[in-house]
């Protein structure tokens, strides 16, 4: 009787160690693609840390990650908001980004930092696939692998913030494909 117990025992051990890894491995899972919801838009950014260029020259890795996380997300609900239904929603799986400029080292007094030169030779670009939902039904599906090599040559409202020429590609791409179709 003592040797069955003790087998029973062991194999529970066992069965709760896998449901730790398990449990492990979903929370890494979601810390390596974060989600960022606004309004109608939900954004899966899968693999930040592989993304070809999210560097920042002045701030905490992470923190600059999630304030761009969160800046396009918003931007991309207020294109949205205005012609979407009620039960619609805009989902993203975000595979890939290239911020518009480059990063470059400078020499000051202090210490060797970077500053990111934006030129038109360093377009902005974003790689991703979409769905538009109505309530739980799909009424649109596709994938983009936007670019825009004019960015220096627009206009933009907001002239002041951070990702704004990221942010007028997506608006752009949202106002030319998404919202004729709707």
């Amino acid at each position: 009787m003592k040797i069955g117990y003790l087998l029973f025992a062991g194999m529970l051990g066992v069965m709760s160690t896998g449901c730790a890894v398990a449990t492990e491995e979903a929370a890494d899972a979601a810390a390596a693609n974060p989600i960022t919801t606004v309004g109608k838009v939900k954004i899966e950014w899968q693999n930040p840390d592989k993304y070809r260029d999210i560097r920042t020259a002045s701030e905490l890795q992470k923190r600059f990650q999630q304030r761009m996380f969160e800046s396009l997300t918003k931007a991309l609900d207020q294109a949205s908001s205005k012609v979407m239904k009620d039960k619609e929603k805009l989902e993203l799986v975000v595979t890939d980004v290239d911020l518009a400029g480059d990063l470059r080292p400078t020499f000051g007094k202090a210490a060797v930092s970077e500053i990111r030169v934006v030129k038109d030779i360093y377009p902005p670009q974003i790689n991703f696939t979409y769905r538009v939902l109505d309530g739980d039904q799909v009424i649109m599906v596709g994938s983009e692998k936007l670019h825009d090599l004019m960015f220096m040559n627009r206009i933009y409202a907001n002239d002041n913030t951070t990702f704004r020429y990221e942010e007028g590609m997506l608006k752009d791409w949202f106002n030319k494909t998404v919202a004729p179709k709707l």
